[in-house]
């Protein structure tokens, strides 16, 4: 039974959602503050959360910063949800560290379906391009059986929405994806997403594994049509 953590200040909001959750077999914590949900992650339990829902307008310490927080100790999913889809908010947000993002008011079946994406994202058997041994691009190296990522011999932890991108586009190297391409393939939103969380995902990850992230080797822009691998 997946275990998710909703972080909601509004009372009829968060034990409505947590009421769907619980009916489409997910075991929930419920946070009313960020302090609150960050003490829960903190305490005996706080190992089992595979994924969190944070709500960006919370008391105190707002989503943005839980977001970040959550962000620096796990890779779990995170999904945020925004009241208005304010652009300066959801660009925040996903570079706070946020995977996907949700509108509010959100209807029961698009938030089980957003978890239920960022679940199978994090799902080893369902990551893209898998292939026996170590790959190596310029001091990059790829284990696709592992599903582990180094640079220049050292470790580099990738939430799931990076690793499965950056698996996507190594994998076909040289083929330019577009934005839409990579939301059907990493995300699953179709032509329907959102291709700030292309752009978002693009720019945290190459902030890990490149040099110089203004200047990247690994992932290319093709300026209006979207990105490829293909170290340089």
């Amino acid at each position: 039974m997946p275990h998710v953590l909703l972080i909601e200040d509004d009372a009829s909001v968060r034990d409505g959602m947590e009421l769907v959750l619980r009916r489409h077999r997910y075991e929930v914590d419920v946070a009313g503050s960020g302090e609150e949900a960050l003490a829960l992650l903190d305490g005996p339990d706080g190992g089992r959360i595979e994924l969190a829902v944070v709500d960006l307008m919370l008391p105190g310490l707002d989503g943005f910063e839980v977001c970040r927080r959550i962000r620096a100790r796990s890779t779990m999913p995170l999904i945020m949800l925004t009241a208005r889809g304010d652009d300066h908010d959801v660009v925040t947000g996903l570079e706070a560290g946020a995977d996907d993002y949700v509108v509010k008011p959100v209807t029961a079946p698009v938030l089980e379906a957003r978890i239920r994406a960022a679940l199978r994202r994090a799902d080893p058997v369902s990551r893209p391009g898998q292939r026996a041994g170590v790959e190596e691009y310029a001091g990059l190296g790829l284990d696709r059986s592992a599903l582990t990522v180094t640079k220049y011999g050292a470790p580099i932890a990738l939430p799931p929405v990076e690793l499965r991108l950056l698996l996507q586009l190594s994998a076909s190297a040289g083929q330019v994806f577009s934005r839409e391409q990579l939301l059907e393939s990493v995300w699953e939103h179709g032509f329907l997403g959102d291709s700030r969380l292309v752009d978002a995902a693009v720019a945290r990850l190459r902030a890990k594994i490149e040099d110089v992230p203004a200047r990247p080797r690994y992932i290319q822009t093709v300026r209006g049509f979207g990105y490829r691998f293909g170290p340089l």
